[in-house]
Order: structure tokens, then sequence, then C-alpha cells
């Protein structure tokens, strides 16, 4: 339960974090919270020669709202989404979905940037991030770039992130005026803090009484974080009715790619997705 040796350097601006990053390439690791890649060091699933601490740089850390919608700085912890009440009113799936992190010590240390960096395909954010159709940005010396959360996670803890990359910012879209719109997660897990055996992330913008958008992200049932496509076109442009929530919920449950281990089956995870997109589905439009 040691690391093997490396050099740390704790950059005390953004563009020197991005210089070291830049000069050491894939030798080092970016740590912000230390939840998800601390424990990788000790158990030497990771030994990067140099660690990058950007856990203190200023600006990178809080909610804002504007006309666009939210911006989530990277450095902004679980719990200060949990604890933000004025996210029920805009955005309530990020409030849902916060208390259900981890435990208690975990959302006060960890970091929304870090724990979608991390990619776990066992992580919440993820879900959620994909089923708000969210932006993230990236920003290295020659710029920033923006990555929709569809294409960010490319397999298990691996993203779209180049080496001299940094997540700085997570941005989530307005609501439209005249729109109604809501989110839920759900999580299954044997006990509190435990990894989900599934989790599922849904997200509905009404108009009219009429479908306008609709976001679905899967926790734990594939090698990332998965969004349910066809599962969001069959609700797409239609009234919420039951049949329509029932086959989407079945559209779902067949995007999933679960596997069968100490947590349960693979048919019994892709039930448990069925079931909660519909359960969750419902609850939106009561």
């Amino acid at each position: 339960m040691v690391p093997s040796a490396f050099a740390y350097r704790s950059p005390t601006s953004l563009p020197e974090a991005l210089d070291l990053l830049r000069e050491h390439g894939d030798d080092a690791k970016v740590v912000a919270g230390g939840q998800s890649l601390v424990p990788l060091l000790k158990l030497r699933f990771a030994s990067p020669a140099m660690l990058v601490d950007i856990g203190g740089l200023p600006g990178l850390a809080g909610i804002s709202a504007g006309a666009d919608g939210l911006r989530i700085g990277a450095l902004t912890r679980h719990v200060q989404i949990e604890r933000d009440a004025a996210l029920d009113a805009s955005c309530p799936i990020l409030r849902e979905a916060a208390p259900q992190i981890a435990d208690p010590l975990v959302r006060n240390r960890g970091t929304v940037g870090g724990s979608l960096c991390h990619a776990d395909p066992a992580g919440d954010w993820g879900a959620v991030m994909l089923a708000l159709d969210a932006q993230l940005v990236a920003s290295s010396p020659e710029g920033e770039r923006v990555i929709a959360a569809a294409d960010f996670f490319e397999g298990p803890f691996t993203t779209a992130l180049r080496p001299d990359e940094v997540l700085t910012e997570v941005r989530i879209p307005a609501t439209p005026s005249g729109r109604r719109a809501g989110g839920a997660y759900l999580k299954l897990e044997r006990k509190v803090g435990d990894f989900a055996t599934v989790g599922v992330a849904v997200q509905l913008c009404l108009h009219d009484g009429t479908i306008e958008r609709a976001g679905i992200g899967l926790t734990a049932v594939g090698p990332t974080n998965l969004k349910a496509v066809e599962a969001e076109r069959a609700l797409v442009g239609r009234e919420p009715t039951g049949e329509v929530i029932a086959e989407a919920a079945r559209l779902a449950a067949e995007a999933a790619e679960p596997r069968d281990d100490v947590r349960g089956s693979a048919a019994y995870k892709r039930d448990v997705v069925r079931v909660f997109v519909q359960r969750g589905l419902r609850r939106l439009v009561a």
C-alpha cells in the first residue's frame, strides 16, 4: 500500500500547470481531490513519474448560472453541488445525484472534474452529464477545446483528453424559455458508499405536453457510462404516455452492456435499467 516514487509539483496558476503537462507528457498525472488517483497510486495501478496537483488553482471551482446555462468549475467538490439549493430550480438532477456519490468523506474532497476525468464506468457524474448533453471544456497551452459529453468517454478509465490538457469547466445548456424541464438519478447499490450495481440518469424537456428533448445516461452497465440514444429518440416528439415510456425503457435496457459479477447477473442489471428508466420518466412526467 505504498506508492512508487514520483516527483510532485503544486502549480499556482493554470498556465504553469499546463506547461508542466506539456513538458512531462504521459509521465505526468493530474490530481485534484485525490479520491480516485491516490488509491491507484497506493496499489501501484498507476505509477506516474510526475504528479501535478491542481487542487489549489484559483478560478476553477464554483457554480454559476447565465443565459446560456450552468457552468461548473472542474474543481467544484461534490458537496458544493449537494448543498446548492439554487440548483433545485435550474437543474435538479445535479442535487439528486450528488448525495448518492460514495460517502461524505469522498464528497467533501472529490471534485466533479476529477470524477469525470477518472472515467470509471461506475461513476455517477458521467451518466448525469450524458443525460444533460453537457459540454466539457479542456484547456491546453494552445487554448480551449469543447468536447461533448457523448464524445468524452472513450473506454474504461479513458477519455478524449490529451496528455497536455486539463478539464477546466462543465457547461450545461439552459432550458429554452417556455419549456418545463427536470431530471432524476436513480441508483442501486448494495450498501451506502458502494459502487453502483446500476445507475440511471433521465432528463426531460416538455413543451405543450410533448417531449421536446430527452436524455438518458447509464452507470455501471458497460465499458463506459452509456448514452441510450435510441431510447432518447423514441421519446422526442411524442406525448409521454405509459406506452411511450415503456418502449423507451425497453430500448434503454437493450443499450446496456452489463456483465455478470458479484453484484448481479447481466440479465438482472439490464432489467434494473428498464425499471429505473420507466420509474424515472414517470416521476418526471407526474
